[in-house]
């Protein structure tokens, strides 16, 4: 008996960002798109819950209870009165610590394989309600497409995509720790009124149109300043890119990795070509948006599940 779930990373289209509030947390208007680079979650049956993860940069992943899919099973079987034992397996392909919200992904994975595995019968919105407590990408792992968070970024609302969006990504030599980067963001905007984040109306048109030199226009990340203070580098990576031809360079989310949005594939392998012979990063991926979130792909015909 197994359940298998793949689940998508994101790129933040927009990251807007307000102040610090009391509880530590900023209020974010953070335009999510998914995109098609995913992690796979596999759960089957075990005498204790364990983690074991391969694929690349596997040996950064943590394998305690730390670790979100670990989380999210033991958050499951309390709700339920159920034993956390199982044994989750992560497929990573999604960068680790890049930015692209791989641990969220495998948060949301390991929820919707335990709760097929188990069976349940947990709602969406229970699910999602899960999520919001693990972290706040892990509600957008689980719904994909495309969506407005608000609030930590957890409070969703979907958005209509009108288009397939084009995006290269590079990855950086080391990773960027996410709180560290709040903590510089924190820093550098000390003394300054700091508005509160809405979402960009011209962004919201341009997803909804499928217009990728309107988003282009229009994507914005108020953590970019932030991650190329902590990581200087991260300039040279995003200045390949435009000179490659990309519409746009962002870093995306909290960093390290970087994003650069594209005309189509031809347009994707060609900036892809480039900034790997920069030298500029370690490594690249192409991939398109939006992607569907965490979804079902194996489970045996004998666990129950919807």
């Amino acid at each position: 008996m197994s359940v298998t779930v793949r689940v998508p990373a994101k790129v933040n289209v927009q990251l807007g960002v307000g102040a610090a509030r009391p509880d530590g947390y900023h209020d974010l208007a953070n335009v999510f798109l998914a995109v098609g680079l995913y992690d796979e979650i596999t759960v089957t049956p075990a005498d204790e819950l364990r983690v074991t993860c391969e694929g690349p940069d596997a040996d950064q992943v943590p394998l305690d209870r730390t670790n979100l899919a670990a989380r999210a099973a033991e958050a499951l079987a309390a709700r339920y009165g159920l034993s956390p034992g199982v044994h989750i397996h992560i497929a990573k392909d999604i960068p680790v610590a890049g930015g692209m919200a791989g641990g969220s992904a495998d948060g949301a994975g390991a929820l919707v394989a335990c709760d097929a595995l188990w069976g349940t019968g947990a709602s969406r919105d229970e699910l999602l309600g899960i999520c919001a407590e693990l972290g706040s990408d892990v509600p957008f792992s689980l719904a994909g497409g495309a969506a407005l968070g608000i609030g930590r970024g957890e409070q969703l609302t979907p958005l209509e995509v009108g288009g397939t969006f084009h995006w290269v990504f590079a990855m950086a030599g080391r990773g960027l720790s996410t709180p560290a980067v709040f903590r510089e963001f924190d820093r550098l905007g000390e003394g300054t009124d700091i508005p509160e984040p809405v979402a960009s109306g011209e962004l919201l048109a341009a997803l909804a149109k499928g217009d990728p030199d309107a988003l282009a226009a229009a994507v914005s990340n108020d953590l970019q300043p932030a991650a190329l203070s902590l990581f200087p580098e991260l300039a040279g990576t995003l200045a390949a890119g435009r000179a490659a031809g990309a519409l746009t360079a962002l870093v995306s989310g909290s960093g390290p990795t970087t994003a650069f949005l594209v005309r189509g594939p031809e347009a994707a392998a060609a900036v892809a070509q480039a900034l790997l012979a920069s030298g500029t990063c370690r490594t690249v991926r192409t991939a398109s948006g939006p992607a569907p979130g965490a979804t079902i792909v194996d489970a045996s015909e004998t666990v129950p599940g919807r």
